[in-house]
This record gives C-alpha cells, structure tokens and sequence, in this order.
C-alpha cells in the first residue's frame, strides 16, 4: 500500500476491517505480512523485517470517539500532540494551532462542555499540531447532526486542500467522502472490491454491492442488439432498453434520480418500467428516497411535494419509469463487456 500526496478513502460496513487498516498504518497493528510506505519512508515491510515503531512513523491518528483527555482543557490536548518542551514554549507553539482551527475562545473549556462538532475540530488540531508526515481519519463524520456534520466536512475539506498531506480515512456513508477524497476504495471482509474516483464509482460500479454504498441502482442482466436500442433481458422476464452499446453479461446502472414514479404507466418517451409496491420511503433533506419491491427492485428519488401529491407510502402500488438514454451499461465480470461482440 503506498501514499502519495493525495485523500484516499477507505468505505465499507462495519466490520469490514477499515479501522484495522489504519491502525496497521499508524503502528498500533503488527499485520502478518504486508507493506506500508509513505512518499520515501518504508514503514512496513514484513519480508524485510521492517516496522518503524508507531513514535517514529510520524503519523497524526483522529479516533472516531475524538478519544480527548476529559481532565485537559482545550489547549491541554491540543499541546498534547507538541514534542516535549518547557511549559511557556509549548504555550506559545499551541496557540496559533487553535487560531487556525477557530478554537481560540475555547482554549479553557474542557471536553464534556463542548459540542460533537468541536470535539472533533479539537481532535483534528491534536493530530495536525505535531507536524505529522500522514494522516489518518477514523468516520471523521459519524455521530454528528447534520448541521455539525456540513460543517465540519467543509472545514475538513478546507484543511485538506490546504495541507495537501498524505491522508487516509475511513467511513461507512459513501456520501460522506464526497468532496474530501481523491480516491475511494469500497472494502467488503478486508479486501477491496473497486477503487477510483468517487465519480468513477458512481458511474460504473463494478457489484451490486458497490452500487448500493454509493446509492445507484444495480442489477444483472444480459444484453441483445435492436436495432438502435440496446435489449436487456432481466430477471423476472423483464425486458428494458438501453442507448448503450453492449452484448452479452453485462451490469445495468440507473440513477435513482432518473426515475420517475407514477400510479399508472404514463405515456412519453420513457421506454422502462417496473412495476411493483413501494417497500421503503426515506426522506433525504427536502429529497424522498422511494424503494419499489419490483423484480428487480428499483430505487427513485423525488421530491417532497411528488411524494405528497402522489400518497407515496409502503405498500402502494407505483409505476417506476425511466428512458433509455438513463441506463448504463457496464462490463461484467465473465461476459462480453460494453460495446463488444460475441463471437461463435
């Protein structure tokens, strides 16, 4: 595993081993085998029996929790993360670490007086105020509100364009990494299923369980030329179309924000449709996430008002529709991929 100048981003449910990753980077995790360098410094590399301890792998590690010292003020546990110096030194080296972060009025305040959000811009400026070479992010934003978690993302988000310094973070939310990393691996039982830029994953998962962390529809079908359309031939019997070239196994991407909902089939220029009651309604700010218990199921995102005007709830019974041009085709392992032929 080696780190460049860049954010990468580690997803996956709980469990998945994420977290063991990063303690595997920061030296609180003896791996069995395996490598870990970061620019020119080999911190890891059992073949060779190399493995820096975790005080010379300069590396600076946010904890899910914040993990602050609750009897330290503010100030205490930022200084915390200063090499050792005289008590007026450290005084001095910490207080513009708490002028950038916006933790000046609150250098005396201990931690059980401070919001979730300031917790962890406390723990942030811990890490970073030892000048570390990497850095290393456990769900930065998890068990925030969501007014704290916008904020601290766009902090977060500031600071690391500012730093531009090797970081490493992990989530369980796909969304939350948007914006914050240059790349995204989607991990499953410690090993990774795809990696690339979060648009990259958006637009071409590779699994269905990749498409369901990054929110998009997903599903397996085998695809026939028709002309100028595309036949996809489903589970179920169904039958869709697509304006992508393909032929053979292939992988079926929708967006669910390309889907329209209705309580009978409309007329117009949308080519597919399931049909089938709605199993789930989740609401997303002033979106509505509607799950449609089709064959295969699919996911729509509408609006408040759509979702009223139309009685959406579990149970009723919804056309979901969507045109040719919104569904993606991409390449499936074991079959022919996007824009090839089979040949006999």
């Amino acid at each position: 595993m080696g780190l460049g100048q860049e954010t990468v981003a580690l997803v996956g449910p709980s469990g998945a081993g994420k977290s063991s990753v990063l303690r595997a980077i920061a030296g609180l995790l003896a791996p069995a085998w395996g490598r870990i360098r970061c620019g020119d410094r080999m911190l890891l590399d059992t073949e060779r029996g190399t493995s820096l301890p975790p005080e010379r792998r300069r590396v600076g590690m946010v904890f899910q929790d914040a993990a602050l010292f609750p009897h330290l003020t503010v100030a205490g546990n930022v200084a915390y993360g200063l090499p050792s110096a005289s008590r007026r030194h450290r005084r001095d080296a910490v207080r513009p670490v708490l002028e950038r972060f916006g933790l000046a009025r609150l250098e005396g305040v201990r931690p059980t007086s401070l919001s979730g959000g300031e917790r962890r811009r406390v723990a942030v400026a811990r890490a970073l105020a030892s000048r570390p070479e990497l850095l290393l992010l456990d769900e930065p934003l998890s068990s925030l509100d969501p007014v704290s978690k916008a904020a601290v993302a766009s902090e977060l988000s500031s600071y690391l364009r500012e730093m531009r310094m090797p970081t490493v973070l992990v989530s369980h939310d796909f969304s939350d990494v948007l914006g914050l990393a240059d790349r995204v691996a989607v991990m499953e039982s410690g090993r990774i299923l795809q990696e690339g830029t979060a648009r990259e994953l958006l637009e071409a998962p590779a699994s269905s369980f990749v498409a369901s962390l990054t929110g998009v529809n997903y599903f397996e079908a085998v695809a026939l030329s028709r002309g100028d359309l595309t036949e996809i031939r489903a589970t179920a019997g169904v039958v869709l179309a697509s304006a992508d070239p393909a032929f053979g196994a292939v992988g079926v991407v929708v967006y669910p924000w390309d889907v329209a909902l209705s309580l009978r089939r409309p007329e117009g220029s949308a080519l597919n449709s399931m049909t089938g009651p709605i199993g789930r309604v989740t609401e997303l700010g002033n979106r509505v996430r509607v799950t449609v218990a089709s064959d295969p199921p699919i996911v729509a995102e509408v609006t408040e008002g759509s979702a009223r005007r139309l009685g959406l709830a579990p149970g009723v019974r919804v056309v979901a529709t969507w045109k040719a041009t919104a569904t993606r085709l991409v390449p499936k392992a074991g079959g022919p991929g996007r824009g090839e032929r089979a040949t006999a």
